[in-house]
């Protein structure tokens, strides 16, 4: 506003500022230590508010006691469940919801062999990661006539609502968010020895259950009718136990179906990578120099997410084939000692161990961004961290700083366990047709006639896999084109498939 002088003279604006109430006494005063934990716990609760699947993070009142010392029941009076808090299951429920929608194979094949119910007698225990994903398949499983007991295979991926909803319904789920190392095996023994309940087919994911199982509970394993695994990781120790003449029952390595191949380890990360990284970093990947170890279905993947966000990306590999096609995709292939000290992530998917050992972390940047993809927390080597002139800081939940005496940190998350399941989530249709594989898989398994599966480690049929892909192209509105009679006859092929031999690489 102008005013005037007395003499006519204009004079200069007067600017009023706008003050907020005790704006001083809010903003220029460092919160105490009590404040600061007080201020933290608020947002902590605040943003549990809709338990959503990216952090599945509990009321803060109850982190503090541990799932195994509560007495929960659901609304039917079971107990055979433990979970984080059976109050979540109306959120988890949404999110099923949300799931179902984006699962058309699953709800088809619910839809289509519920009347049937191929696994009517099948006592199904499971260890995967528990998400809405998977409570979709498990409630598929269920409505097929399978009993299931379930679960987790990663310490830190379980969603905490979909846990309770799934205790809510009736299953007996045993996991929770951040368990420990003991509360993982007390988890998979809780889920397996129950008096009177012998179950007779295994669904794994790393093949940890299955193990437990050969050998703690060895007459039990005996009376297995299958076991289908998903993982890279679980399928090599069934080949050891097959190679070794102990493997007593028909399994199912579902993790080199085309369909979990080319569709999970490649879409999924694909994809997922970058949801990982971004929600725990918040790190910008223009001009970042990454280093992506395998270029195995996830190392592709999420070398080409990475490339087209404008990373510069190197690959390691071993396989001379898989590094021609790195070559070729345009990716520079070095050995991880060549650059580790210049990048800025480091990003390990290989199935192997000691990927990442102690001299490669010593080397490192400072600030250097280090995670894992593949299934395992072998990968990076974690234990060599915990020494006592590291010093671990945790900046937020799954992600650590790890500092050296010299100040220089790197940023380890998931500690070194699988970063998309641990610290974001998955596209649920990719997941649709993992799963809608390994539903498969249980159904011809419990149902083969004796003797058609000899006790070894099989690859899911081609006719099956084509099967499972056919399921999810009317959500494309896509339509297949029919060979016609003499086309058929020309190639030497039946009209409804299956369209290309075993060993036929897609």
């Amino acid at each position: 506003m102008l005013k005037k002088r007395r003499d006519g003279e204009r004079e200069q604006p007067v600017v009023k500022k706008i003050q907020f109430a005790d704006q001083k006494q809010e903003f220029n005063k460092r919160p105490s230590k009590i404040g600061r934990r007080s201020l933290s716990r608020s947002i902590s609760q605040s943003s549990t508010d809709s338990y959503s699947s990216a952090a599945s993070y509990t009321d803060s009142s109850d982190d503090e006691t541990s799932p195994r010392d509560k007495q929960q029941k659901n609304s039917k009076g079971s107990a055979d469940f433990c979970i984080k808090n059976i109050k979540q299951a109306d959120f988890g429920r949404r999110e099923i919801e949300i799931a179902e929608q984006e699962m058309p194979a699953l709800m088809a094949l619910r839809k289509r062999a519920q009347g049937e119910k191929p696994l009517a007698g099948a006592k199904i225990v499971g260890c995967t990661h528990i998400t809405a994903q998977t409570a979709v398949l498990m409630e598929t499983l269920a409505a097929l006539g399978a009993q299931c007991r379930w679960a987790a295979c990663n310490i830190y991926s379980t969603q905490n609502e979909v846990a309770a909803a799934l205790a809510e319904g009736g299953f007996s789920v045993f996991a929770w968010k951040g368990e420990s190392e003991d509360d993982f095996w007390w988890c998979i023994d809780r889920c397996v020895n129950l008096e009177g309940w012998q179950p007779n087919m295994i669904l794994d994911d790393g093949g940890d259950l299955t193990h437990w199982i050969y050998k703690k509970y060895p007459n039990m394993f005996k009376k297995i009718k299958g076991i289908v695994e998903e993982s890279v990781t679980g399928v090599h120790r069934l080949y050891q136990l097959s190679k070794a003449g102990k493997l007593c029952v028909p399994a199912m390595n579902v993790n080199d179906s085309v369909t979990k191949q080319k569709f999970d380890n490649l879409y999924c990360c694909r994809e997922s990578i970058l949801d990982g990284l971004k929600r725990t970093t918040d790190v910008m990947f223009g001009g970042k120099q990454v280093v992506v170890c395998g270029y195995g279905e996830v190392g592709k993947g999420c070398s080409a997410a990475l490339k087209a966000m404008g990373s510069i990306v190197y690959v390691t590999e071993i396989d001379p084939i898989c590094a021609l096609q790195a070559c070729m995709d345009g990716f520079r292939l070095v050995k991880l000692s060549e650059v580790i000290r210049q990048v800025d992530i480091v990003i390990t998917c290989t199935g192997n161990k000691n990927v990442v050992v102690r001299e490669y972390l010593d080397r490192m940047k400072n600030g250097c961004i280090v995670c894992n993809m593949g299934h395992s927390n072998t990968e990076i080597d974690v234990a060599s961290l915990r020494t006592p002139e590291l010093t671990w800081e945790r900046v937020r939940s799954q992600v650590d700083h790890v500092i050296w005496p010299d100040g220089k940190r790197i940023v380890l998350l998931a500690e070194g366990r699988l970063l998309n399941l641990s610290c974001s989530t998955v596209p649920t249709f990719v997941l649709s047709i993992t799963a809608t594989t390994q539903a498969l898989a249980l159904i011809e398994l419990y149902n083969a006639p004796e003797g058609r599966y000899k006790q070894d480690v099989y690859l899911l049929p081609k006719k099956m896999d084509e099967y499972v892909a056919s399921l999810h192209l009317p959500t494309f509105d896509a339509h297949l084109t029919e060979l016609t009679d003499e086309q058929a006859k020309y190639l030497g092929l039946n009209k409804n498939g299956p369209f290309k031999p075993n060993y036929y690489r897609y």
